[in-house]
């Protein structure tokens, strides 16, 4: 049996063990099982805390060979600012640092323990800890690019658009680029109770929106949505892209043909690659704007899509719909 057979055999058992047992197992479990990661990587830091509190901890994963430092992705995982745990996301973890990055992902507090603004400055005082010690970890903190998918992608463009967040934490490290997944920047008036609840008593709701915030001093930026998504549509990131754009900011743009709010970010990972090339178009990005000085050190290999039984892609058809299910519009 291949590798990606006894993946899919085991992403089955987690389709049919889900209603069951849903406290136990996550939806991002097929996603994060051993085989269908990366590897030649390490999970070089577990739960370290970056604050007081038990949403206050990050993980680090880096390449197994490291030599001179690296450069520092900082991705932040979505879930509507109410949901999401950093262990579901080993599999994006790996996925860069197969690609030669230290990568962290850190937990953030949520919606309805909190509110806006508090899960932005939980990103910004994982930053001054990641400013403060990634070296240790084999992280070059003047190398440092943010990433983030859905209303992590919103909470990355935030952190580089105002600055008042990295001040009030000290972080004075440059970001050379921002790479979003599916991310809401345009959604105000805030229509819908997910939304309602994370931002509905911000004192300027107008100054929650990205494309409202946008300068000419912002960094590059690769935005990147299915064209299909049903939850943030893909026209958040045409009309975001141009007010970068009509600031004279560099905006890499990808649209994915036929994909929804959760593929973009599932094919970084090993399981799903061959379906869209998110990862190699953001690392390629990422190198245009200084990651690797001296040349990437890992060749990108394209996938091919795997042989599969007749009905084995139905499984992640269900996790993805499922998945989807899960999320309330962000606008119309």
């Amino acid at each position: 049996m291949t590798i990606f057979k006894r993946v899919l055999v085991a992403l089955a058992v987690v389709v049919l063990l889900l209603p069951a047992s849903a406290q136990a197992l996550s939806m991002m479990d097929p996603f994060n099982l051993p085989a269908a990661m990366d590897g030649g990587t390490a999970k070089v830091g577990d739960g370290v805390p970056y604050a007081d509190g038990p949403r206050h901890k990050l993980d680090i994963y880096a390449p197994e060979q490291r030599g001179a430092a690296a450069p520092v992705v900082f991705f932040i995982y979505g879930g509507g600012w109410n949901r999401g745990e950093r262990s579901d996301y080993q599999f994006v973890g790996r996925a860069l640092a197969s690609r030669g990055f230290v990568t962290v992902i850190a937990d953030y507090r949520l919606v309805p323990d909190v509110a806006y603004p508090a899960f932005l400055e939980d990103s910004a005082r994982a930053l001054r800890w990641v400013q403060d010690n990634i070296a240790s970890y084999g992280g070059d903190p003047n190398r440092l690019f943010l990433a983030g998918h859905s209303a992590g992608a919103y909470n990355a463009v935030m952190l580089a658009l105002d600055p008042s967040f990295l001040k009030e934490y000290g972080v004075t490290m440059p970001i050379l680029g921002v790479g979003a997944l599916s991310g809401p920047y345009d959604f105000y008036p805030f229509e819908y109770d997910e939304v309602r609840n994370a931002f509905g008593s911000a004192p300027n709701p107008e100054g929650t929106q990205p494309i409202n915030l946008v300068t000419s001093a912002a960094p590059p930026m690769y935005l990147a949505s299915g064209t299909t998504d049903p939850i943030v549509r893909v026209q958040n990131t045409e009309h975001f892209a141009q007010a970068l754009r009509d600031q004279g900011v560099w905006v890499t743009t990808q649209y994915y043909e036929g994909f929804g709010h959760m593929e973009p970010v599932i094919a970084m990972g090993a399981l799903w690659r061959w379906r869209m090339p998110v990862l190699d178009d953001m690392v390629a990005f990422f190198q245009r704007f200084g990651a690797f000085p001296s040349g990437v050190p890992y060749v990108a290999v394209a996938p091919e899509p795997p042989e599969m039984m007749p009905d084995a892609v139905a499984p992640m058809n269900q996790i993805i719909a499922d998945l989807d299910a899960m999320f309330q519009r962000i606008e119309e």
